[in-house]
């Protein structure tokens, strides 16, 4: 399905490129922005937990020299290690399940499942490591001096929960494109940790819960152990949690409103292209909460649209386009109303000798030329082709709609007809009768099937018309009714002539012709 162009980014950002990109590329893509996005939330956490722990958060000094072996050689090695681990090998493994993707290829089931749960996957590494480094820090300070248990174990586990979920929600932005291809072959289940409110109450918790939850213990601590009732200590840790809050807090909720509004965004341009009369809009699905089944259900609509402008596009193709729209207004039923209509009858002349001389082929090409001429003239004089008969076409003016002058109509569209044929289809020629009258429109048939045409004096005379045209010059005839019935600019480009009673008819007909 082609991608319609709009402001909006397929993938809700233009970091994240275009679904169509090379997989390849695509590749190099995931991986650049999963590596920086883990790789700087990780180190900017393990520095703020460092200055933390060692300015702010009130408690013992593990500054002083008893801790030098910890600050300068477990926790650079133990970071060092966890970066590795982290985030190049995290990164790594998220390329390797991603291989189907490289490969340009349909997901099994499995490959799906892990696709679209890969940033919950790359985020448990995270925990886990950020819960090992907490264990081993905290227990080697604590065997130090078990009063510090309190304030490096709190301050890890802080950093580490706001840091892992800057990480998951990273990973799931930079995961996109992936999640986009997994989700074309079908959403098997809701992989994804929460909806869009539990989206919302994460960034939340780690935004705001988690730093003023600090604060509260501290001063709950600032009760329990004296020495950290220190009015400048506290005015410090404040300040400093503080200012935490606010910009982290900003930023988790920037994240998650980015999750929330870009598939959002995706789905309104889509709705201003169905707007504008682009039915051929498919959107990417990247998202597996509710704003993901959004996305999936504008597809559906869209899809709904496409097939309806379809059905309605052969639908005109074979009744006539105001017949379609007539039946698609209104619910069609069996019977019919009595209008004043005006019809012309247009019958090729010696088909029988064109079928039996030339091949098949040739004859459909040859009457598809015909019948072009003639829809194009009754679609411009506001017509409708009621049916094709072989090699013969009825056409129908006032009816279904209103026509205000559909005996001019008529007659104007029997002449254009008549003068383009012997310019554009020299190797046939066509007799034309145009009658016009009191005749009864409506859908004939059966409950489960039936037509839209009129029935009446007008098209029996139409036809006779068109048989009598064969042998007149010109070959083209009308009875005198439809003249005087039309305006005078029309009126004024026919002569009368002789009257005739036509086959099947009491009364007598004058006939009328072109005065050119």
């Amino acid at each position: 399905m082609p991608q319609f162009r709009r402001s909006a980014a397929p993938l809700g950002s233009r970091l994240l490129g275009d679904t169509s990109e090379s997989p390849r590329r695509r590749r190099v893509r995931v991986q650049i922005l999963l590596t920086i996005f883990l790789l700087g939330s990780n180190l900017i956490g393990a520095v703020i937990v460092g200055a933390l722990v060692s300015v702010v958060v009130p408690g013992p000094d593990v500054l002083v020299p008893k801790y030098w072996w910890v600050n300068y050689i477990v926790i650079p090695v133990y970071v060092g290690l966890a970066f590795i681990v982290g985030v190049l090998w995290g990164t790594t493994r998220a390329v390797r399940a991603l291989r189907w993707a490289i490969e340009d290829r349909k997901p099994t089931r499995k490959e799906q499942v892990n696709t679209l749960s890969m940033p919950w996957q790359l985020t448990r590494v995270q925990i886990l490591l950020w819960t090992v480094g907490l264990v081993l820090i905290t227990t080697i300070d604590g065997i130090i001096d078990p009063q510090s248990i309190p304030k490096v174990a709190f301050t890890i586990g802080a950093g580490g929960t706001v840091v892992c979920a800057f990480s998951y929600l990273l990973s799931e932005f930079a995961l996109r494109p992936a999640a986009a291809r997994a989700l074309e072959a079908g959403d098997p289940r809701r992989i994804r940790i929460a909806g869009v409110m539990g989206r919302s109450i994460l960034s939340w918790i780690l935004g705001t819960g988690v730093p003023v939850a600090g604060l509260m213990i501290i001063a709950i601590f600032s009760f329990i152990r004296p020495y950290q009732t220190d009015a400048d200590r506290m005015a410090v840790a404040i300040l400093a949690l503080g200012g935490i809050t606010l910009v982290f807090g900003f930023f988790l909720t920037l994240l998650g409103g980015f999750a929330t509004t870009a598939p959002i965004s995706n789905v309104r341009s889509g709705m201003a292209e169905l707007e504008r009369g682009n039915s051929d809009v498919h959107l990417a699905v990247y998202d597996g909460t509710e704003l993901g089944e959004l996305q999936s259900g504008f597809n559906r609509m869209a899809d709904g649209i496409r097939e309806r402008e379809k059905i309605r596009d052969l639908f005109g193709r074979h009744v006539g386009h105001e017949v379609a729209e007539a039946a698609l207004s209104k619910n069609p039923e069996l019977g019919g109303e009595e209008r004043d209509i005006a019809v012309f009858f247009i019958d090729l002349v010696g088909s029988t000798e064109i079928a039996s001389s030339r091949p098949p082929a040739e004859v459909v090409a040859l009457l598809n030329r015909f019948f072009a001429v003639v829809v194009d003239e009754v679609d411009e004089h506001g017509g409708f082709i009621n049916k094709f008969e072989g090699d013969a076409a009825l056409a129908i003016f006032g009816a279904p709609g209103d026509m205000e002058d559909h005996c001019g109509a008529a007659l104007a569209a029997a002449r254009k007809i008549s003068t383009r044929l012997r310019d554009e289809v020299p190797e046939c020629s066509a007799a034309v009768g145009v009658a016009s009258g009191r005749a009864v429109a409506g859908n004939v048939g059966a409950k489960s099937r039936f037509e839209y045409t009129v029935i009446g004096d007008p098209v029996n005379e139409a036809a006779r018309l068109s048989d009598l045209a064969k042998n007149a010059p010109g070959a083209i005839l009308a009875s005198k009714i439809t003249v005087e019935g039309a305006s005078d600019p029309e009126s004024s480009c026919w002569k009368f002539g002789d009257s005739v009673t036509l086959r099947g008819r009491s009364a007598e007909t004058v006939l009328a012709s072109p005065t050119a």
